[in-house]
This record gives structure tokens, C-alpha cells and sequence, in this order.
């Protein structure tokens, strides 16, 4: 037995039936709730929720909350994507979860928050990645800190399910206009850490804002 069908077992037959993922507020991301051991959570959006397991680390597993749809179009957005470097894999899905390539970075959040520089080199390759995207007939969707990544010196985006709506989705752009007139003369020298308290409360008025404007 090959090491998808050993961990697609173990998703099936352990983690599945004692995992609880709770949306408590659908702008907010889904709360985990009876995590089996040795399971570790990466990560959790709006939709899913983002583990791997210590005997398997180069797979993450993507478990859909219960009620919320997608998983099909995730599928395939990873099928129209192929194999790209800033891209992970679909290697299986099925139900409500799927087995990814597992890419193990610091999303740029993380970055802002322990005081790790972003060079104009990651945006470069993020912007690369959504063009290509665009070429495979894909519209990149809710590209932000969060869902994009910095790996071994590459920038990398960790989330696509969303690049099957059609409607425009501008946070990446914005977020460049921000790093480009604020982050970068501001850090390009200086390396410092920004709190988790600072960065929601940047997050949230964004939100309000966007929502004013429209």
C-alpha cells in the first residue's frame, strides 16, 4: 500500500470520525473542535480546515467543514493548474476532504508577524502564479497574507479554492499597494515583528472599509 492510500485510511477511518469543525461565524475561520492525537492543525478558513499527521508530513489534509460546498470546484482548479512550482497537488479527493502536497513556508502573515522581510522577489512570483493561473482559465480569488506563502526564498499560494468564481477579487492588489508604499520603505532596513492585535484590527477596517465604499 503506497503512502496516499495509507494516509486516505487514516483520514477515513480515524481522523474523520472523532475530528469536530464548527463555523461559527461564516466570516470567520472554522473552529476546530476534538482534534485526534498525533494530529497537528496547519491552518483554517472560512470553508476548511488544514492538518497533517507526524507520520506522514509531506501530505496536508483539507477537511471541509459539514454544509459547506466547494470541494468539487477545488478539485478541479487543482486539475486545470497541473503541476506548477508555486502551486501544491491534488493528489486524492473525495467526500469532503482532500490529500495535498503539503508545502511548508511561512505564509506572509506569519512573516509580518515574527518580523521575517518579504523581498519584492516573493510578490513577483506571486504575481507570476496568478498570471499563469489566468492563462489555465482560472480567476484567482481571495489571494491575501494568509493563503499565499514564502518558501525557501519563492513565493508560493497555499489556497485556490476560490479560483473557480467569476467575480473580481482585489485583496492582492490592494495588499501590493500597501507593501509598496508602506511595508517596504518602512522594513526594508529594519526587520520588526507585527502583533496579532495590530493585524486583525488592519484586517477588520479594511473589511468595513471595502464594505463602505461599495
Amino acid at each position: 500500500m503506497n503512502s496516499i492510500e495509507k494516509i486516505k485510511n487514516i483520514v477515513a477511518d480515524e481522523l474523520l470520525p472523532q475530528l469536530n469543525l464548527q463555523s461559527i461565524n461564516p466570516n470567520d475561520p472554522i473552529v476546530v473542535r476534538d482534534l485526534p492525537s498525533p494530529w497537528i492543525l496547519l491552518g483554517s478558513g472560512n470553508y476548511a480546515s488544514v492538518l497533517y499527521h507526524p507520520d506522514f508530513p509531506e501530505f496536508a489534509v483539507k477537511i471541509y467543514a459539514r454544509g459547506k460546498l466547494g470541494i468539487e470546484d477545488e478539485i478541479n482548479v487543482y486539475k486545470k493548474l497541473g503541476i506548477h512550482p508555486a502551486y501544491s497537488q491534488c493528489y486524492y479527493g473525495h467526500n469532503n476532504f482532500l490529500i495535498l502536497k503539503r508545502l511548508k513556508g511561512e505564509t506572509l502573515y506569519n512573516c509580518l508577524k515574527k518580523g521575517i522581510f518579504i523581498p519584492v522577489s516573493v510578490i513577483k512570483d506571486i504575481d507570476e502564479a496568478l498570471d499563469y493561473a489566468k492563462h489555465q482559465g482560472l480567476n484567482p480569488h481571495d489571494v491575501h497574507v494568509k493563503n499565499v506563502m514564502m518558501l525557501y526564498g519563492k513565493g508560493v499560494i497555499v489556497d485556490v479554492s476560490d479560483f473557480y468564481k467569476n467575480e473580481p477579487c482585489y485583496l492582492w492588489e490592494d495588499f501590493k499597494k500597501i507593501y509598496f508604499k508602506v511595508y517596504l520603505p518602512l522594513f526594508r532596513k529594519i526587520h520588526f515583528p507585527i502583533s496579532d492585535f495590530l493585524l486583525n484590527s488592519i484586517r477588520k477596517s479594511y473589511r468595513f472599509y471595502k464594505k463602505y465604499i461599495s
